[in-house]
């Protein structure tokens, strides 16, 4: 598994890793993370099935969160990845050549606000003048800024600890923090502790999506590629709706997640797939617009421009 240390580690061989790409172009490079259909697809070896027929093979890379991906992909570690709604604004937002090939809308249903034991804290207002843990730059970043918006605050209102997950599990599990945003399976693993409890989950603060973000230089080299993974995962969703039980083993077994907290968060998981659609786009740049407002990305970005469109399906 992938975090920032690791990966700025791996960059400081990517001289060698350009030149050895050339004799691995057959392959095709995916970032998942411990949850979702690409743990299911991996495990069914739904994607391997397609590609076969096109001279492909498939490597799995796992990242315990979206920034050290988007880094990835921007520097030809990966090809496409599952993540977030922040990871690919941030992206763009410096200039990565990424786009979105498809979309998890309310992929990010299973995210939500922790407290610990013995925490007096019953509404969002009351998040004033506390420690908040959350990645930098996640989709956790974007919900604890929602859900200060929700509840009249300002972004200055709190103290932001940024904290990768499992430091930030550390620090929750300590007491260090007033409270943790986070998302599946951390968050099921989290609510199976003594005394926590979820102060808001993101169905009652706003939606969030989950997006497929792929290097432009592969789509647009190798489309017939992506074109047939976005439908073996079409064909995994479909699956994961109709036997979430099998889907709850299939993940445990595959991230090593306790069944009971698996089980948790698959069962708050819608597992559609689908395209960049006009309303998916907006809610995106809502995203996009409201990290420039509070100066959290260096420019304004515009989403519609990285977004690419699948061809035409004959018949």
């Amino acid at each position: 598994m992938l975090d920032r240390r690791s990966l700025l580690a791996a960059l400081a061989t990517l001289p060698v890793a350009r030149r050895a790409r050339a004799a691995e172009s057959d392959t095709v490079r995916i970032g998942y993370q411990k949850n979702g259909i690409l743990v299911v697809a991996k495990q069914q070896g739904r994607i391997e099935e397609r590609l076969a027929p096109l001279g492909r093979t498939v490597r799995w890379v796992e990242f315990s969160f979206g920034p050290p991906m988007v880094e990835a992909l921007a520097v030809d570690g990966l090809d496409f990845g599952l993540l977030g709604d922040a990871p690919p604004i941030f992206a763009q937002a410096r200039g990565s050549d990424l786009v979105y090939v498809a979309a998890l809308e309310g992929g990010g249903s299973g995210s939500g606000i922790l407290l610990p034991k013995g925490s007096t804290l019953r509404s969002l207002a009351d998040l004033k003048g506390k420690r908040v843990a959350f990645a930098k730059a996640t989709s956790a970043h974007n919900l604890t800024v929602a859900a200060l918006e929700k509840a009249g605050l300002a972004y200055t209102d709190i103290e932001p600890v940024l904290l990768a997950p499992a430091d930030a599990a550390a620090a929750f599990a300590r007491g260090s923090v007033d409270a943790w945003t986070i998302w599946d399976p951390y968050l099921a693993i989290a609510e199976a502790g003594e005394g926590v409890r979820a102060l808001a989950y993101a169905t009652a603060i706003a939606p969030q999506n989950n997006f497929l973000l792929a290097r432009r230089a592969f789509v647009e080299g190798q489309g017939p590629a992506l074109v047939a993974a976005l439908a073996a995962l079409d064909e995994v969703a479909a699956w994961c709706r109709q036997n979430r039980g099998a889907v709850a083993e299939l993940l445990s077994q595959g991230t090593g997640v306790p069944l009971a907290a698996t089980r948790r968060a698959v069962d708050r998981n819608d597992y559609v797939i689908g395209p960049m659609t006009d309303r998916i786009v907006a809610a995106q740049q809502q995203v996009a617009d409201r990290f420039h407002a509070l100066k959290l990305i260096p420019k304004p970005v515009r989403i519609a421009d990285a977004v690419w469109t699948a061809p035409a399906r004959n018949g």
